[in-house]
């Protein structure tokens, strides 16, 4: 069986730097056997933010992507402050929030973005979660995607 560092090596995806908080806040916590992260938002490999609202400027793929980003960027804090991603033993729950028009539907397709993500780095046993996807009229700095989540530690 692979490890998580493993798993997301295979992938061939590239970590953006780890975001730094934008207001009064830590971008994670431990307490004890729990790590928790904060909002995290579309920080790209460069440090620039995906931008735009999900039937509005971007389609239902776009803010799939957009959410992979999100993960990446949880993926990245997870390194910064952990060392290695196989300090995570499995993902407890993930709340996604999607800025979108008051019309759109598809939350859950959206958020699977960074689910999928984590699936293939700790594998669908400890990779899934629970989760809510949830629309949103508007995000900080207009970002089509914000996740926050929770994770148990390795032992």
């Amino acid at each position: 069986m692979k490890t998580a560092e493993e798993n997301f090596e295979a992938l061939g995806l590239i970590l953006p730097p780890p975001p730094k908080p934008l207001g009064v806040y830590k971008p994670c916590l431990i307490d004890g056997k729990y790590l928790y992260l904060s909002g995290h938002g579309t920080v790209q490999e460069d440090g620039t933010l995906i931008i735009g609202r999900i039937g509005e400027d971007l389609d239902i793929q776009a803010g799939k992507t957009a959410a992979r980003q999100v993960g990446l960027a949880m993926l990245s804090t997870i390194k910064a402050n952990l060392g290695s991603l196989n300090k995570v033993k499995r993902v407890i729950k993930v709340l996604g929030m999607v800025n979108c028009t008051s019309d759109f539907e598809k939350h859950p397709y959206v958020i699977n973005g960074c689910s999928e993500l984590f699936a293939s780095v700790w594998g669908e046993e400890n990779g899934i979660g629970v989760r809510s996807a949830v629309g949103f009229g508007s995000l900080p700095d207009n970002i089509p995607v914000e996740i926050e989540a929770m994770f148990e530690l390795e032992q």
